[in-house]
């Protein structure tokens, strides 16, 4: 059986991880961002370094190490192994819930658009499904990750609604999106079939003021300035960074 086939069968991802990826206890991520932009190369270095040190799969763009270890870190400071955890957006080249399998969680679900079909990788759902409208019971969630999804198209008021009626009462959202304080240029660009987008500071400052009319507050004060733009989307030529940020439904 290939490796492909072992990692995304029911019964093979189990074995999969545990040839591949040391099972047992893992400490939490010392890189650990969270509402604040990514500031710089460096701090993508140290995050795919941290990625390895604490021996999880690596994430297939090294940017995205340091988003992906700052919602980790919300899951794991504020839930405990029982917890159910959606990731919003999910890809089968996905890591955060991987990541978590491995820390112990086994209620994970992944939902997109693009899922033609239901796929179990052990106890890791991945289906077909819109983020912006679940087919979910009210306070289902524990936790919900949704990182570099909204810039794609979502419609940013019904992901907060839907994102806050599929979450317990202090359950955690963790999103990340491509951001940079100034307006960026992306006029005439396009990909997967809608305008490209990267958020700006007044566009995010209403965002949060959006996800509050649903009941999600910041978990703190978000710092969002961008000093440099560390991350190239080479396809679109476009230079930005990221920002991830946490919010607790109340």
């Amino acid at each position: 059986m290939t490796t492909a086939l072992l990692e995304y069968t029911r019964f093979g991802f189990p074995l999969y991880m545990a040839l591949r990826w040391r099972l047992g206890h893992r400490e939490p991520p010392r890189v650990r961002p969270v509402n604040t932009a990514l500031r710089d190369e460096q701090e993508i270095q140290a995050a795919v370094a941290e990625v390895a040190r604490l021996g999880l799969p690596p994430v297939w763009d090294s940017p995205k190490s340091w988003d992906s270890l700052g919602a980790l870190h919300e899951i794991l400071s504020r839930t405990d192994t029982r917890a159910r955890v959606l990731d919003a957006g999910a890809e089968y080249y996905s890591q955060i819930l991987r990541w978590l399998y491995l820390y112990g969680y086994r209620d994970l679900t992944g939902i997109n658009l693009v899922f033609k079909r239901r796929v179990r990788c052990g106890p890791i759902r991945l289906e077909p499904g819109d983020i912006t409208a679940t087919r979910f019971p009210d306070g289902h969630f524990d936790a919900v990750t949704c990182l570099s999804v909204i810039e794609h198209g979502v419609d940013l008021d019904a992901y907060f609604r839907e994102m806050a009626r599929v979450l317990r009462p202090g359950g955690v959202l963790v999103t990340s999106t491509d951001y940079f304080a100034e307006p960026t240029g992306t006029a005439g660009r396009e990909a997967y079939g809608v305008p490209v987008r990267v958020f700006d500071r007044p566009q995010m400052e209403a965002a949060f003021a959006l996800a509050a009319r649903y009941g999600l507050e910041l978990t703190g004060p978000v710092d969002l300035r961008s000093p440099q733009r560390c991350v190239h989307w080479k396809e679109q030529d476009l230079r930005y960074t990221f920002l991830v940020c946490s919010m607790v439904r109340s």
